[in-house]
């Protein structure tokens, strides 16, 4: 239990700077813009509890928030994408592999469920994010086109980062 704890909290640090001092200013023309943070919402173990979660998640939006002084709008965008991974680990992953699959990496759960998975979650992020930051109905395409950009630039990040610590295990 304590290893758990200690990685996640290694990841935790790792990810939330990464995104204040390096990704904070990448972009391209604000159309594009990554939020590679997410990926420690989207990691986070099966078998924690949905409080948890929640907590962890409103945790982790509202430390970027205090960062780029958006007034919550990642705390609520990652408390939704928290609800929505409890539904979608609901519908896709049978309660009984929990104990042989403790993560949703991508070494665990394979290629195919990992990218389906981090697109959806990614999408919703980025969909609660930009609509509650630009919320101008004259500007849809435009909101729309930033969302579906920064969820591409976001999950290839999110793969990148999944490569680079990648372990196979026997499913």
């Amino acid at each position: 239990m304590g290893r758990v704890i200690l990685s996640n909290s290694i990841r935790f640090l790792l990810l939330v700077a990464t995104q204040v001092f390096l990704l904070k200013n990448i972009g391209y023309y604000n159309l594009s813009v990554p939020y590679l943070y997410i990926l420690f919402i989207l990691v986070l173990p099966f078998g924690i509890s949905n409080s948890l979660l929640f907590l962890l998640a409103f945790f982790t939006g509202l430390t970027i928030d205090f960062y780029y002084d958006s007034l919550g709008l990642n705390a609520a965008a990652c408390t939704i994408m928290a609800f929505v991974r409890i539904i979608f680990i609901n519908l896709t992953v049978q309660r009984d592999g929990f104990d042989n699959e403790p993560e949703p990496r991508l070494g665990i759960m394979g290629f195919q469920w990992f990218i389906f998975y981090a697109f959806i979650l990614t999408f919703c992020h980025h969909f609660i994010l930009f609509t509650f930051e630009n919320f101008k109905f004259s500007e849809f395409g435009y909101t729309l086109l930033r969302i579906l950009l920064s969820t591409l630039f976001t999950v290839s990040l999110i793969l990148i980062t999944e490569f680079a610590f990648f372990q196979k295990k026997a499913r």
